[in-house]
Protein backbone atom coordinates (compact mmCIF):
# COMPACT_ATOMS: atom_id res chain seq x y z
CA UNK A 1 0.00 0.00 0.00
CA UNK A 2 1.06 3.86 -0.26
CA UNK A 3 2.20 5.12 2.82
CA UNK A 4 2.82 8.92 3.58
CA UNK A 5 5.62 10.53 5.14
CA UNK A 6 4.00 13.56 6.86
CA UNK A 7 7.74 15.27 7.37
CA UNK A 8 8.40 15.34 4.07
CA UNK A 9 5.27 15.55 2.13
CA UNK A 10 5.92 12.40 -0.09
CA UNK A 11 4.18 9.58 -0.84
CA UNK A 12 6.12 6.53 -0.64
CA UNK A 13 4.66 3.81 -3.36
CA UNK A 14 5.11 -0.11 -2.44
CA UNK A 15 7.13 -1.90 -4.85
CA UNK A 16 4.47 -4.81 -4.36
CA UNK A 17 1.75 -3.09 -5.19
CA UNK A 18 2.62 -1.60 -8.56
CA UNK A 19 4.18 -5.56 -9.15
CA UNK A 20 1.18 -7.16 -8.62
CA UNK A 21 -1.37 -4.95 -10.06
CA UNK A 22 0.48 -3.12 -12.90
CA UNK A 23 -0.05 -3.58 -16.92
CA UNK A 24 3.27 -3.98 -18.45
CA UNK A 25 1.84 -1.93 -21.22
CA UNK A 26 2.22 1.19 -19.10
CA UNK A 27 4.91 0.15 -16.88
CA UNK A 28 8.62 -0.70 -16.54
CA UNK A 29 11.32 0.98 -14.49
CA UNK A 30 11.93 4.18 -15.88
CA UNK A 31 8.16 5.12 -15.32
CA UNK A 32 7.81 3.41 -11.87
CA UNK A 33 6.96 5.98 -8.55
CA UNK A 34 10.66 6.95 -7.33
CA UNK A 35 11.52 4.61 -3.80
CA UNK A 36 12.83 6.26 -1.00
CA UNK A 37 16.68 5.18 -1.67
CA UNK A 38 16.07 6.87 -4.87
CA UNK A 39 14.89 10.49 -3.38
CA UNK A 40 18.67 11.86 -3.16
CA UNK A 41 17.84 16.11 -4.44
CA UNK A 42 18.00 18.53 -1.77
CA UNK A 43 17.45 22.18 -1.89
CA UNK A 44 21.34 22.65 -3.50
CA UNK A 45 20.47 20.66 -6.53
CA UNK A 46 17.60 22.14 -7.43
CA UNK A 47 19.41 25.45 -7.06
CA UNK A 48 22.08 23.83 -8.93
CA UNK A 49 19.92 22.57 -11.82
CA UNK A 50 18.00 26.05 -12.75
CA UNK A 51 21.97 27.63 -12.79
CA UNK A 52 22.83 25.33 -14.73
CA UNK A 53 20.02 25.25 -16.83
CA UNK A 54 19.84 29.30 -17.17
CA UNK A 55 23.39 29.66 -17.87
CA UNK A 56 23.61 28.61 -21.33
CA UNK A 57 23.57 30.19 -24.71
CA UNK A 58 19.86 30.40 -25.52
CA UNK A 59 19.50 32.31 -22.35
CA UNK A 60 21.94 34.68 -23.43
CA UNK A 61 20.35 34.94 -26.44
CA UNK A 62 16.87 35.56 -25.50
CA UNK A 63 17.98 37.88 -23.39
CA UNK A 64 20.27 39.71 -26.16
CA UNK A 65 17.54 39.96 -28.87
CA UNK A 66 15.13 41.81 -26.71
CA UNK A 67 18.04 44.53 -26.96
CA UNK A 68 18.42 43.64 -30.97
CA UNK A 69 14.63 44.09 -30.73
CA UNK A 70 15.04 48.23 -29.11
CA UNK A 71 14.56 47.42 -25.84
CA UNK A 72 17.01 49.31 -23.27
CA UNK A 73 18.47 47.55 -20.60
CA UNK A 74 16.12 48.40 -17.86
CA UNK A 75 12.98 47.33 -19.86
CA UNK A 76 14.58 43.92 -21.20
CA UNK A 77 15.56 42.55 -17.45
CA UNK A 78 11.68 43.84 -16.34
CA UNK A 79 10.66 41.98 -18.91
CA UNK A 80 12.56 38.56 -17.90
CA UNK A 81 11.76 38.96 -14.75
CA UNK A 82 8.47 38.94 -14.54
CA UNK A 83 8.23 36.56 -17.32
CA UNK A 84 9.92 34.01 -15.08
CA UNK A 85 7.71 35.07 -12.01
CA UNK A 86 4.67 34.25 -13.90
CA UNK A 87 6.33 30.46 -15.27
CA UNK A 88 7.75 29.69 -12.03
CA UNK A 89 3.46 29.46 -11.13
CA UNK A 90 2.78 26.54 -13.16
CA UNK A 91 6.73 25.39 -12.64
CA UNK A 92 5.63 24.56 -8.67
CA UNK A 93 2.12 23.48 -9.04
CA UNK A 94 3.04 20.92 -11.79
CA UNK A 95 6.31 20.21 -9.54
CA UNK A 96 4.12 19.28 -6.31
CA UNK A 97 2.65 16.06 -8.11
CA UNK A 98 6.15 14.96 -9.19
CA UNK A 99 7.26 15.43 -5.47
CA UNK A 100 4.53 14.10 -3.60
CA UNK A 101 3.94 10.55 -5.67
CA UNK A 102 7.48 10.21 -7.82
CA UNK A 103 6.01 9.61 -10.82
CA UNK A 104 7.03 11.43 -13.96
CA UNK A 105 5.25 14.13 -16.50
CA UNK A 106 3.94 11.00 -18.59
CA UNK A 107 2.65 9.13 -15.73
CA UNK A 108 1.24 12.29 -14.06
CA UNK A 109 -0.60 13.46 -16.88
CA UNK A 110 -2.57 10.17 -17.34
CA UNK A 111 -4.95 10.97 -14.31
CA UNK A 112 -6.53 14.02 -16.61
CA UNK A 113 -5.88 12.38 -20.38
CA UNK A 114 -6.41 9.27 -19.85
CA UNK A 115 -4.09 6.00 -19.73
CA UNK A 116 -3.79 6.19 -23.23
CA UNK A 117 -4.87 9.82 -24.47
CA UNK A 118 -1.41 10.85 -22.06
CA UNK A 119 0.28 10.23 -25.10
CA UNK A 120 -1.02 13.01 -27.42
CA UNK A 121 0.16 15.86 -24.72
CA UNK A 122 3.64 13.81 -24.45
CA UNK A 123 4.32 13.89 -27.92
CA UNK A 124 3.47 17.63 -28.16
CA UNK A 125 6.07 17.97 -25.11
CA UNK A 126 8.37 15.24 -26.67
CA UNK A 127 8.45 17.02 -30.18
CA UNK A 128 9.20 20.57 -28.56
CA UNK A 129 12.03 19.42 -26.75
CA UNK A 130 13.18 17.11 -29.54
CA UNK A 131 13.72 20.93 -31.51
CA UNK A 132 15.33 22.34 -28.43
CA UNK A 133 17.94 19.36 -28.82
CA UNK A 134 18.38 20.34 -32.24
CA UNK A 135 18.96 23.81 -30.96
CA UNK A 136 21.43 23.22 -28.13
CA UNK A 137 23.41 20.97 -30.58
CA UNK A 138 23.63 23.30 -33.32
CA UNK A 139 24.87 26.12 -30.67
CA UNK A 140 27.45 23.33 -29.31
CA UNK A 141 28.95 22.85 -32.47
CA UNK A 142 29.16 26.13 -33.50
CA UNK A 143 30.56 27.06 -30.04
CA UNK A 144 33.84 23.79 -30.80
CA UNK A 145 33.75 25.35 -34.82
CA UNK A 146 34.42 28.56 -32.85
CA UNK A 147 37.18 27.28 -30.63
CA UNK A 148 39.11 25.18 -33.37
CA UNK A 149 38.71 28.54 -35.31
CA UNK A 150 40.88 30.59 -32.88
CA UNK A 151 43.25 27.31 -32.72
CA UNK A 152 43.48 27.38 -36.65
CA UNK A 153 42.61 30.42 -38.03
CA UNK A 154 42.36 29.06 -41.89
CA UNK A 155 39.49 26.72 -40.59
CA UNK A 156 37.11 29.20 -39.93
CA UNK A 157 35.70 29.36 -43.27
CA UNK A 158 35.08 25.99 -44.09
CA UNK A 159 31.97 24.41 -43.53
CA UNK A 160 33.17 21.04 -42.94
CA UNK A 161 34.43 21.72 -39.74
CA UNK A 162 30.92 23.08 -38.95
CA UNK A 163 29.22 19.96 -39.46
CA UNK A 164 31.62 17.70 -37.66
CA UNK A 165 31.61 19.59 -35.10
CA UNK A 166 27.74 19.40 -34.55
CA UNK A 167 27.62 16.03 -35.43
CA UNK A 168 30.19 15.24 -32.53
CA UNK A 169 29.12 17.61 -29.86
CA UNK A 170 25.84 15.47 -30.96
CA UNK A 171 27.48 12.01 -30.18
CA UNK A 172 28.55 13.15 -26.63
CA UNK A 173 24.85 14.12 -25.78
CA UNK A 174 24.07 10.69 -26.79
CA UNK A 175 27.39 9.76 -24.79
CA UNK A 176 25.97 11.38 -21.29
CA UNK A 177 22.34 9.86 -22.05
CA UNK A 178 23.45 6.34 -21.86
CA UNK A 179 25.01 7.28 -18.29
CA UNK A 180 22.37 7.77 -17.06
CA UNK A 181 20.29 10.12 -14.95
CA UNK A 182 22.62 10.33 -12.10
CA UNK A 183 25.52 11.83 -14.19
CA UNK A 184 22.95 14.73 -15.07
CA UNK A 185 22.93 15.11 -11.42
CA UNK A 186 26.86 15.21 -11.12
CA UNK A 187 27.45 17.53 -14.13
CA UNK A 188 24.76 19.98 -12.49
CA UNK A 189 26.71 20.33 -9.44
CA UNK A 190 30.00 20.64 -10.77
CA UNK A 191 29.77 23.26 -13.60
CA UNK A 192 26.34 25.56 -11.63
CA UNK A 193 29.29 27.09 -9.93
CA UNK A 194 31.66 27.17 -12.55
CA UNK A 195 29.79 28.41 -15.37
CA UNK A 196 29.08 31.98 -12.49
CA UNK A 197 32.41 32.46 -12.39
CA UNK A 198 32.80 32.42 -15.94
CA UNK A 199 29.56 34.50 -17.11
CA UNK A 200 31.11 37.12 -14.72
CA UNK A 201 34.54 36.63 -16.21
CA UNK A 202 33.12 37.47 -19.58
CA UNK A 203 30.68 40.37 -17.94
CA UNK A 204 33.82 42.00 -17.13
CA UNK A 205 36.14 41.53 -20.07
CA UNK A 206 33.01 43.16 -21.89
CA UNK A 207 33.31 46.03 -19.21
CA UNK A 208 36.70 46.55 -19.53
CA UNK A 209 36.23 46.86 -23.73
CA UNK A 210 33.56 49.13 -23.51
CA UNK A 211 34.99 51.58 -20.84
CA UNK A 212 32.79 51.13 -17.65
CA UNK A 213 29.16 50.20 -16.52
CA UNK A 214 28.43 53.89 -18.11
CA UNK A 215 29.06 53.31 -22.12
CA UNK A 216 27.95 49.34 -21.50
CA UNK A 217 24.62 50.29 -20.80
CA UNK A 218 24.37 53.20 -22.85
CA UNK A 219 22.09 51.95 -26.07
CA UNK A 220 18.73 53.43 -25.84
CA UNK A 221 15.44 51.97 -25.75
CA UNK A 222 14.26 52.81 -29.76
CA UNK A 223 10.64 52.94 -28.83
CA UNK A 224 9.95 56.54 -28.70
CA UNK A 225 5.93 55.55 -28.05
CA UNK A 226 4.13 53.35 -25.22
CA UNK A 227 2.53 52.26 -28.06
CA UNK A 228 5.26 50.72 -29.96
CA UNK A 229 6.98 49.55 -27.03
CA UNK A 230 3.97 47.82 -25.95
CA UNK A 231 3.65 46.07 -29.11
CA UNK A 232 7.04 44.30 -28.37
CA UNK A 233 6.54 44.21 -25.04
CA UNK A 234 3.86 42.06 -24.80
CA UNK A 235 4.53 39.12 -27.23
CA UNK A 236 8.23 38.95 -25.76
CA UNK A 237 6.90 38.41 -22.06
CA UNK A 238 4.78 35.71 -23.53
CA UNK A 239 8.47 34.18 -24.97
CA UNK A 240 9.61 35.12 -22.36
CA UNK A 241 6.90 32.61 -20.36
CA UNK A 242 7.32 30.24 -23.35
CA UNK A 243 10.78 29.71 -22.83
CA UNK A 244 10.37 27.47 -20.33
CA UNK A 245 6.58 26.09 -21.18
CA UNK A 246 8.22 22.75 -21.64
CA UNK A 247 10.03 22.41 -18.13
CA UNK A 248 6.36 23.41 -17.04
CA UNK A 249 5.10 20.68 -17.86
CA UNK A 250 7.57 17.79 -17.27
CA UNK A 251 9.10 19.24 -13.91
CA UNK A 252 7.77 16.07 -12.18
CA UNK A 253 10.36 14.15 -13.81
CA UNK A 254 12.96 15.91 -11.73
CA UNK A 255 10.59 16.82 -8.70
CA UNK A 256 9.98 12.79 -8.47
CA UNK A 257 13.83 12.66 -7.19
CA UNK A 258 13.28 15.30 -4.34
CA UNK A 259 13.88 14.32 -0.81
CA UNK A 260 10.83 16.56 0.44
CA UNK A 261 8.29 19.20 -1.11
CA UNK A 262 10.25 22.18 0.65
CA UNK A 263 13.36 21.18 -0.96
CA UNK A 264 12.42 21.37 -4.41
CA UNK A 265 10.02 24.61 -3.69
CA UNK A 266 12.71 26.33 -2.02
CA UNK A 267 15.31 25.20 -4.74
CA UNK A 268 13.13 26.12 -7.17
CA UNK A 269 11.31 29.46 -6.09
CA UNK A 270 15.45 30.85 -5.60
CA UNK A 271 17.28 28.92 -8.09
CA UNK A 272 14.73 29.61 -11.04
CA UNK A 273 14.27 33.70 -11.07
CA UNK A 274 17.68 34.50 -9.79
CA UNK A 275 19.53 32.44 -12.18
CA UNK A 276 17.67 33.48 -15.38
CA UNK A 277 17.72 37.37 -14.42
CA UNK A 278 21.47 37.14 -13.53
CA UNK A 279 22.86 35.64 -16.38
CA UNK A 280 20.00 37.61 -18.96
CA UNK A 281 21.56 40.45 -17.52
CA UNK A 282 24.91 39.43 -18.75
CA UNK A 283 23.64 39.09 -22.27
CA UNK A 284 22.05 42.33 -22.30
CA UNK A 285 24.91 43.80 -21.09
CA UNK A 286 27.75 42.26 -23.33
CA UNK A 287 24.57 43.44 -26.22
CA UNK A 288 24.34 46.67 -24.88
CA UNK A 289 28.15 46.93 -24.96
CA UNK A 290 28.22 45.47 -28.27
CA UNK A 291 26.79 48.12 -29.64
CA UNK A 292 28.88 50.65 -27.80
CA UNK A 293 32.04 48.96 -29.46
CA UNK A 294 30.95 47.90 -32.83
CA UNK A 295 28.20 50.24 -33.80
CA UNK A 296 25.48 46.90 -34.00
CA UNK A 297 23.73 45.09 -31.70
CA UNK A 298 25.40 41.68 -31.63
CA UNK A 299 23.10 38.84 -30.10
CA UNK A 300 25.21 35.82 -30.46
CA UNK A 301 27.52 35.19 -28.18
CA UNK A 302 29.74 33.10 -30.36
CA UNK A 303 29.59 35.64 -32.55
CA UNK A 304 30.93 38.35 -30.51
CA UNK A 305 33.46 36.56 -29.46
CA UNK A 306 34.79 36.17 -32.54
CA UNK A 307 34.69 39.71 -32.75
CA UNK A 308 38.12 40.05 -30.33
CA UNK A 309 41.40 38.84 -31.12
CA UNK A 310 42.71 37.35 -28.11
CA UNK A 311 43.00 33.35 -28.47
CA UNK A 312 43.54 32.66 -24.75
CA UNK A 313 40.11 34.41 -23.46
CA UNK A 314 38.23 33.41 -26.41
CA UNK A 315 38.96 30.10 -25.79
CA UNK A 316 38.43 30.20 -22.44
CA UNK A 317 34.98 31.18 -22.86
CA UNK A 318 33.82 29.17 -25.91
CA UNK A 319 34.82 26.25 -23.43
CA UNK A 320 32.47 27.67 -20.94
CA UNK A 321 29.61 28.24 -23.43
CA UNK A 322 30.37 24.10 -24.50
CA UNK A 323 29.40 23.06 -20.78
CA UNK A 324 26.69 25.07 -20.43
CA UNK A 325 25.01 23.95 -23.90
CA UNK A 326 25.59 20.12 -22.48
CA UNK A 327 24.70 20.82 -19.49
CA UNK A 328 20.84 22.52 -20.48
CA UNK A 329 20.73 20.18 -23.47
CA UNK A 330 20.65 16.62 -21.26
CA UNK A 331 18.86 18.12 -18.24
CA UNK A 332 16.00 19.92 -20.38
CA UNK A 333 15.60 18.20 -23.42
CA UNK A 334 16.66 15.19 -22.81
CA UNK A 335 14.92 13.26 -19.81
CA UNK A 336 11.60 14.68 -20.71
CA UNK A 337 11.08 13.16 -24.16
CA UNK A 338 13.15 10.32 -23.43
CA UNK A 339 10.44 9.99 -20.53
CA UNK A 340 7.87 10.03 -23.10
CA UNK A 341 8.67 7.89 -25.65
CA UNK A 342 9.05 5.58 -23.44
CA UNK A 343 5.45 5.77 -22.62
CA UNK A 344 4.10 4.78 -26.00
CA UNK A 345 5.74 1.46 -25.40
CA UNK A 346 7.30 0.66 -21.86
CA UNK A 347 8.06 -2.81 -23.02
CA UNK A 348 10.09 -1.55 -25.47
CA UNK A 349 11.11 2.28 -25.12
CA UNK A 350 13.62 2.05 -22.16
CA UNK A 351 14.73 5.75 -21.07
CA UNK A 352 17.78 5.28 -23.06
CA UNK A 353 16.50 4.45 -26.38
CA UNK A 354 14.30 7.39 -25.78
CA UNK A 355 16.67 9.53 -25.69
CA UNK A 356 18.01 8.28 -28.76
CA UNK A 357 15.44 8.81 -30.57
CA UNK A 358 15.41 12.65 -29.11
CA UNK A 359 18.67 12.48 -30.66
CA UNK A 360 17.91 11.66 -34.06
CA UNK A 361 14.59 13.90 -34.43
CA UNK A 362 16.42 16.57 -33.12
CA UNK A 363 18.84 16.50 -36.40
CA UNK A 364 15.75 16.12 -38.63
CA UNK A 365 13.90 19.26 -37.53
CA UNK A 366 16.86 21.67 -38.68
CA UNK A 367 18.06 23.60 -35.37
CA UNK A 368 20.36 25.76 -37.94
CA UNK A 369 16.96 27.64 -39.56
CA UNK A 370 14.83 27.62 -35.92
CA UNK A 371 17.79 30.33 -35.08
CA UNK A 372 18.46 31.58 -38.29
CA UNK A 373 17.63 35.05 -36.58
CA UNK A 374 16.37 36.56 -33.53
CA UNK A 375 12.71 37.39 -34.84
CA UNK A 376 12.66 33.23 -35.97
CA UNK A 377 13.78 32.44 -32.48
CA UNK A 378 11.30 35.08 -30.41
CA UNK A 379 8.25 35.18 -32.35
CA UNK A 380 8.21 31.99 -34.20
CA UNK A 381 9.71 29.35 -31.95
CA UNK A 382 8.98 30.20 -28.77
CA UNK A 383 5.28 32.39 -29.17
CA UNK A 384 4.26 29.19 -31.26
CA UNK A 385 4.85 26.48 -29.15
CA UNK A 386 3.92 27.98 -26.41
CA UNK A 387 0.55 28.11 -27.76
CA UNK A 388 0.15 24.20 -27.88
CA UNK A 389 1.88 23.65 -24.11
CA UNK A 390 -0.13 26.63 -22.61
CA UNK A 391 -3.06 24.45 -22.84
CA UNK A 392 -1.38 21.36 -21.37
CA UNK A 393 -0.13 23.03 -18.81
CA UNK A 394 -3.74 24.44 -17.46
CA UNK A 395 -5.51 21.32 -17.99
CA UNK A 396 -2.61 19.61 -15.38
CA UNK A 397 -3.10 22.07 -12.96
CA UNK A 398 -7.03 22.09 -13.31
CA UNK A 399 -7.04 18.47 -13.24
CA UNK A 400 -4.60 18.19 -10.36
CA UNK A 401 -5.44 21.13 -7.80
CA UNK A 402 -9.32 21.56 -8.93
CA UNK A 403 -10.83 18.08 -9.65
CA UNK A 404 -8.72 16.10 -7.69
CA UNK A 405 -7.46 18.11 -4.75
CA UNK A 406 -3.76 16.53 -5.25
CA UNK A 407 -4.88 13.09 -4.46
CA UNK A 408 -3.92 10.32 -6.83
CA UNK A 409 -4.49 6.65 -7.00
CA UNK A 410 -1.28 5.71 -7.63
CA UNK A 411 -1.71 2.08 -8.75
CA UNK A 412 -4.32 2.92 -10.63
CA UNK A 413 -2.07 5.11 -13.06
CA UNK A 414 -0.56 2.01 -14.42
CA UNK A 415 -3.18 0.16 -15.01
CA UNK A 416 -6.19 -0.11 -17.19
CA UNK A 417 -9.67 -0.26 -16.27
CA UNK A 418 -9.22 1.80 -12.88
CA UNK A 419 -10.57 5.90 -12.53
CA UNK A 420 -7.68 7.20 -15.43
CA UNK A 421 -8.93 4.90 -17.84
CA UNK A 422 -12.41 7.04 -19.09
CA UNK A 423 -13.45 6.15 -22.56
CA UNK A 424 -11.15 3.52 -23.82
CA UNK A 425 -8.37 5.15 -21.94
CA UNK A 426 -8.94 8.71 -23.82
CA UNK A 427 -10.27 11.53 -21.52
CA UNK A 428 -12.14 13.25 -24.17
CA UNK A 429 -13.19 16.65 -22.09
CA UNK A 430 -9.43 16.72 -21.96
CA UNK A 431 -8.87 16.52 -25.80
CA UNK A 432 -11.83 18.98 -25.96
CA UNK A 433 -10.31 21.50 -23.57
CA UNK A 434 -6.70 21.09 -25.11
CA UNK A 435 -8.10 21.35 -28.71
CA UNK A 436 -9.97 24.16 -27.84
CA UNK A 437 -7.04 25.82 -25.91
CA UNK A 438 -4.71 25.44 -29.04
CA UNK A 439 -7.19 26.96 -31.32
CA UNK A 440 -7.56 30.06 -29.83
CA UNK A 441 -4.14 30.46 -28.83
CA UNK A 442 -2.89 30.34 -32.46
CA UNK A 443 -6.28 31.07 -34.45
CA UNK A 444 -4.10 34.81 -34.85
CA UNK A 445 -1.93 33.09 -37.27
CA UNK A 446 -4.28 32.62 -39.77
CA UNK A 447 -7.12 35.90 -38.68
CA UNK A 448 -4.98 38.71 -39.00
CA UNK A 449 -7.39 40.68 -37.05
CA UNK A 450 -7.03 38.09 -34.06
CA UNK A 451 -3.00 38.50 -34.08
CA UNK A 452 -3.43 39.64 -30.23
CA UNK A 453 -4.30 36.03 -29.37
CA UNK A 454 -1.24 34.97 -31.02
CA UNK A 455 0.76 37.38 -29.02
CA UNK A 456 -0.26 36.09 -25.88
CA UNK A 457 -0.65 32.44 -27.33
CA UNK A 458 0.78 30.35 -23.84
CA UNK A 459 -1.50 32.97 -21.81
CA UNK A 460 -4.71 32.21 -23.73
CA UNK A 461 -3.72 28.46 -24.48
CA UNK A 462 -3.50 27.62 -20.85
CA UNK A 463 -6.86 29.27 -19.45
CA UNK A 464 -9.14 28.78 -22.19
CA UNK A 465 -8.11 25.02 -22.00
CA UNK A 466 -8.19 25.01 -18.04
CA UNK A 467 -12.05 26.59 -18.05
CA UNK A 468 -13.09 24.54 -20.23
CA UNK A 469 -11.70 21.28 -18.93
CA UNK A 470 -13.00 22.71 -15.24
CA UNK A 471 -15.96 23.16 -16.96
CA UNK A 472 -16.56 19.84 -18.49
CA UNK A 473 -15.26 17.70 -15.70
CA UNK A 474 -17.66 19.18 -13.03
CA UNK A 475 -19.99 16.22 -13.60
CA UNK A 476 -17.88 13.20 -13.16
CA UNK A 477 -15.47 13.71 -10.67
CA UNK A 478 -12.91 10.43 -10.51
CA UNK A 479 -11.39 11.28 -7.23
CA UNK A 480 -10.26 7.70 -6.19
CA UNK A 481 -11.95 7.29 -2.39
CA UNK A 482 -8.14 5.16 -1.62
CA UNK A 483 -6.22 7.63 -2.38
CA UNK A 484 -3.56 9.17 0.05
Amino acid sequence: MAVRSISTGVVDQSAADLAAEHDSRLYNADLAPTTTAQRTWGTYNYIALWFSMSMEVTTYMLASSLIAGGMNWKQAILTILLGNLIVLVPMLLNAHAGAKYGIPFPVFVRASFGTRGANLPAMLRAIVACGWFGIQSWLGGQAIAAMIGVLWPQTAQMPLVLWVSFLGFWLLNMYVVWRGVESIRFLQCFSAPFMLVMSLTLLFWMLHKAGGFGPMLSAPSRFHTTGSFLRFFFPSLTAMVGYWATLSLNIPDFTRYAKSQDSQIVGQAFGLPVAMVLYSFIGIACTSASVTIFGEPVWSPITLLGRFHQPFAALLALVALLIATLNVNIGANVVSPSNDFSNLAPRLISFRTGGLITGFLGLAMMPWKLMSSFGNYIFGWLIGYSGLLGPVAGIMVADYFLIRGTRLDTVSLYRRGGPYEYTRGINPRAIVALGAGVTVALIGLAVPSLRFLYDYAWFVGFFVAAASYYLLMLGCRTVASTAP
